[in-house]
């Protein structure tokens, strides 16, 4: 939906975290052609973050933040679905930007059956894009309150996304 944003809004602009791994390859083309500037990586579990590009791409990040981008990505840890990571709420300490949860679910789509359950969504149907409350985390945060606003995040999708789906599968109305 960035592109229909910056459409509306030329001074807004946007990145989108991808991963670099090949299956992910059609999404960072699609998004380039649409306008949508792309930074590669993403973690791995805190085990080695530098493995999969996620050190290169939380600076790249970070540096989009400071230079007025939105940035956008899925706050999932790779492989455990509907899981927020540390990451995503250690970039908003450090760099200063709220966090909000966002879902888009369509009344037309294919569910897969991957680790993440992801929908490729259908042309024709009824959308609905849902966010939550803001989340801001504090610079200073310890690991208690990192935790906390990772807890909070985690809910704060999983709240948004069960909204979405209702609002598509009910009677288009929003119940």
């Amino acid at each position: 939906m960035v592109p229909f944003l910056q459409q509306d809004h030329p001074k807004h602009r946007a990145k989108v975290l991808i991963s670099r791994h090949r299956d992910a390859e059609i999404n960072a083309i699609a998004a380039e052609k649409l306008g949508i500037g792309t930074i590669r990586g993403s973690g791995d579990q805190g085990v080695r973050f530098d493995r999969k590009g996620g050190v290169g791409a939380f600076v790249a990040m970070l540096d989009a933040l400071r230079e007025g981008y939105t940035v956008a990505m899925t706050a999932d840890v790779p492989k455990i679905a509907r899981v927020a990571g540390e990451g995503i709420v250690r970039l908003a300490a450090l760099s200063g930007r709220p966090l909000v949860s966002i879902a888009f679910a369509t009344s037309r789509r294919v569910e897969l059956k991957t680790w993440d359950r992801a929908a490729l969504n259908l042309p024709f149907g009824r959308l609905a894009i849902v966010g939550g409350p803001v989340i801001r985390v504090p610079s200073n945060a310890d690991a208690a309150t990192l935790e906390q606003c990772r807890a909070r995040l985690e809910a704060d999708l999983n709240a948004v996304t069960k909204r979405a789906y209702a609002i598509v599968d009910g009677d288009g109305r929003g119940s």
